[in-house]
């Protein structure tokens, strides 16, 4: 986003609270400011507009935040979606509600406050079910339940992770699991970011639910892959974003695609950043900047350019020390490798893998087709050695 930016002509600002966080040395101006401090914000940018400088807008990636976005957008007079669109992309309950409401297919779900709630629930409708808190994102504190767990821990570590103490229980759907990213300009969406998520590890993280990553492009028929955008587009009216950017969570069941959430931002992990522009050669950053900064964005460019298989994949090693990682050079040298990234060095203590927040690092790979993908992929988790000191 910010190279992206950068190349439209922009000077940006970049804020965290941690003044050595990423990208801090390619921003323009960094300030060690709390992407959740809105006061602190806005008198920053107040103060630079005091020198002289022209503040264009504000927008994120990755960060589940479109609350604060809104917030400053309104105290620097830019373009950004409606406070109410931002409450209901981070309020899962109310975002079901608002579903329901506007006649968009989701999972049965109801909120609890108790175990006993949950186990009156579980006589009635059995384990097929999934406990998350109200008010978190990058699966933390989102369970499967299943005859064999410990119900009651599992609620209780949902409710701990919860900011407001409120945990929502909705019914387990199968079916392949879809991300999409849609820009909305004008009431209407343009869906450019698509991919199928990657769930192969689900009996090693259970009763975690954790992706693994995704592919693009998708398998889904043209039939399929309408309905879901069809979906997804509806889905962002309902929430009342008609300008902005959605991020959208659906399966596709055997009675068709269903909403299980939708966030008001752009992704992290890659998707935005580097499958689709990969895949599909179209960087709809740039749009997203172009609507939070008052310009007209150029639809023609979220038309596909190619269509290249890509994915990426974590690597989620079991919790100890980390002590060495081998073949990182000779998987950097294969010219259909894109990155290949850690986020932890030599010496420091690796948590167990409890949400996306513990992954150890990551790879993005193309190929011209998915079976040579999975190939692919298989090579670097088969070259990349990661040796790890148990505590």
């Amino acid at each position: 986003m910010i190279r992206t930016a950068q190349e439209m002509g922009f000077s940006v600002l970049a804020l965290d609270m941690n003044p050595e966080a990423a990208c801090h040395d390619v921003a323009d101006h960094f300030s060690a400011i709390s992407t959740k401090d809105v006061d602190a914000i806005v008198a920053h940018v107040n103060a630079l507009k005091d020198q002289g400088k022209t503040i264009s807008g504000v927008c994120t990636m990755g960060s589940d935040i479109p609350g604060v976005v809104v917030a400053v957008a309104e105290a620097i007079g830019t373009p950004s979606i409606s406070c109410e669109s931002a409450a209901i992309a981070t309020d899962k309950l109310r975002m079901k509600h608002c579903f329901a409401e506007h006649d968009i297919p989701i999972p049965w779900f109801a909120e609890i406050s108790t175990f006993d709630e949950l186990q009156e629930i579980i006589s009635v409708r059995g384990h097929k079910l999934v406990i998350k808190p109200n008010d978190r994102s990058g699966s933390r504190g989102v369970f499967m339940l299943s005859e064999t767990c410990d119900a009651k821990s599992l609620f209780d570590a949902s409710q701990e992770f919860s900011f407001s103490k409120r945990v929502l229980v909705e019914e387990f759907l199968p079916g392949l699991q879809i991300s999409t990213e849609t820009i909305m300009i004008d009431g209407v969406g343009h869906t450019v970011g698509f991919a199928d998520r990657n769930y192969d590890d689900m009996e090693r993280f259970h009763p975690q639910i954790m992706e693994n990553g995704g592919w693009i492009p998708s398998i889904l028929d043209d039939e399929d892959r309408k309905a879901v955008v069809d979906l997804v587009e509806r889905s962002s009216l309902a929430m009342g974003i008609t300008d902005g950017v959605t991020k959208g969570d659906v399966v596709l069941t055997p009675h068709g695609p269903k909403m299980i959430e939708m966030a008001a931002r752009l992704s992290g992990g890659d998707f935005s950043a580097g499958l689709v522009p990969l895949g599909t050669g179209v960087n709809y950053v740039r749009t997203v900047i172009e609507l939070a900064t008052g310009r007209v964005p150029d639809i023609s460019a979220l038309q596909p350019k190619f269509d290249i298989a890509v994915a990426n994949r974590y690597f989620f090693p079991q919790e100890g020390r980390l002590v060495n990682i081998e073949g990182i050079e000779e998987v950097q040298s294969w010219d259909w490798v894109e990155k290949v990234e850690f986020w932890y060095n030599i010496g420091d203590d690796v948590p167990p893998p409890l949400s996306h927040a513990h992954r150890l690092g990551v790879f993005v790979v193309t190929a011209p087709n998915r079976a040579k993908l999975s190939e692919r992929i298989k090579k670097v988790y088969d070259t990349i050695n990661i040796h790890i000191e148990p505590h």
